[in-house]
Formats: C-alpha cells, structure tokens, sequence
C-alpha cells in the first residue's frame, strides 16, 4: 500500500432529505447512483453556457453520510454558487475535519475507487495519512487526467477536457446547468480542440502558447513530466514540430 494526505483537498458534508436529488439537478454527472451503497462520482459544476466552473468528487462513504471532495482553491467560491442554487431545499452543505488520503496498490479498509481512472487509485477520508510523495503529476500526464486550476480553466469545456472518457459526465441523466451546450457538442458537432499528450524537449511554463512551424497559434501547454505533457491544441494544427516557448512539442502517437 502507498498513499498520501492530499493536503489541497476539503471536504465537505452534504445533508439533508434533498440532497442527492439537488446535487443530481446541478452537476455533470449521475450521482442518484450513490443511493444504492458507497461510491465516488466525479462530476463538474457548469455556468449556464457549458464552461467549467469547478469539480469536484461526490461521495457515499462506508460508514454513511455523502461528501463533497473539492480543491481547497475551488471551495468558497463553489460553495458560495451551491448556496445560491439552494433556496428552500431540504440541504445542507458543512464543512468537515475529514482529511483526503489517496494512494496507489492495495486499498486499506473503507477506501474507494478514483472513479476517473485505475491509474489514480484510491481515496480514503478520515484522519491524515503518510507522506509517500507520489508523483501523480506522472500518472495524470500518462493518462491525459486534467486538474482543477491547471487544465481546467474557467474556459473549458468537459468535452474538450477528456470528462466523457474519465467518467466525469453522464448524458442519460437529464438537465443540468449546462447541460444543453454539453450535449451539443457531444451529438450535434465534431470537436475541433481538446486535452491530447504530446512529447516534449525542453520545458515552459503552465500556460504557454504552442505555436505550429509557420508560427500560427495552436494551442497551450500544461502539466509535464519526464519528456511528456498535457498540451491543449487545435486538433486542425496538431502535427508536426511545434514550439512552446524555447520547447519543442510534438503530439504523442
């Protein structure tokens, strides 16, 4: 077993007779799922126009009572907007001294599956744990796995994010905030940008501009690890040698 506090993470209670049907009106993903026993969802919070405004995971716990797992830098603003869409509904959110734990190989006793990929592990809530410094910088570029703050942007759409591959949105589960422009992009058009790996020589910063050979802008550049990144690019200009500051790019095939 290998695991770690994650010391970015709140959690928050979530309680109350409407709480699973309020959650399930608002975010990405079905969560009346968790319902039926233990689990965890990962799902989205979106502005009406279908852009991200946070993630986050929902959770049953063994022992009972559903959480909220969220970024400590997400958490007053997102809470603020859950409060705003509560009105008279029979919810309330309260935050928590639960301590996120999250590892890697075999899972102590009450801890959940990551929902959004093998790769991520488990996550156990309660007190705090080791410090086994994982590099899970590695495992999400490997894996095309985005993070609050970092790939995910207030200009992102779950789509171009990779959330239908990760398991983060459901497009069974009826209307959401945002549902309609997700939905959309998903039947009605041909994505022309998204998250895609790419290979990289030399290093730059979060945030920095790829450019194609000619010099025409192709998209950003992310998270990296050892020689690999998370890029997100115009899939029209995607090939080649590119350019990300002093960097040279290339999609990963």
């Amino acid at each position: 077993m290998m695991g770690e506090t994650a010391a970015d993470r709140v959690v928050w209670s979530v309680t109350g007779a409407e709480a699973l049907s309020f959650l399930q009106g608002l975010v990405s993903n079905d969560v009346l799922r968790l319902g039926k026993g233990p689990g965890l969802v990962w799902a989205a919070l979106l502005t009406p126009q279908g852009k991200y405004l946070a993630d986050f995971l929902i959770g049953r716990l063994p022992q009972g009572g559903l959480i909220v797992d969220i970024k400590d830098s997400l958490a007053a603003a997102t809470l603020k907007r859950l409060t705003m869409y509560r009105l008279r509904a029979d919810v309330q959110i309260a935050p928590t001294s639960l301590v996120v734990q999250r590892g890697l190989g075999d899972a102590p006793e009450g801890a959940l599956p990551d929902p959004r990929h093998p790769a991520l592990g488990w996550r156990l809530y309660g007190a705090a744990g080791d410090d086994q410094m994982i590099d899970w910088d590695a495992i999400r570029v490997a894996h095309v796995i985005p993070e609050s703050g970092i790939e995910l942007t207030p200009e992102t759409y779950l789509l171009e994010a990779g959330f239908e591959r990760l398991n983060g949105v459901d497009f069974r589960k009826g209307c959401y905030v945002g549902q309609e422009v997700t939905a959309r992009m998903k039947h009605k058009t041909e994505l022309r940008k998204g998250l895609v790996p790419v290979l990289i020589d030399g290093a730059a910063p979060v945030g920095t501009e790829i450019v194609t050979a000619d010099g025409k802008p192709a998209g950003t550049l992310f998270t990296q690890s050892g020689g690999r990144a998370i890029a997100h690019l115009r899939l029209d200009r995607a090939e080649g040698e590119m350019r990300a500051g002093e960097a040279a790019v290339r999609v990963e095939v």
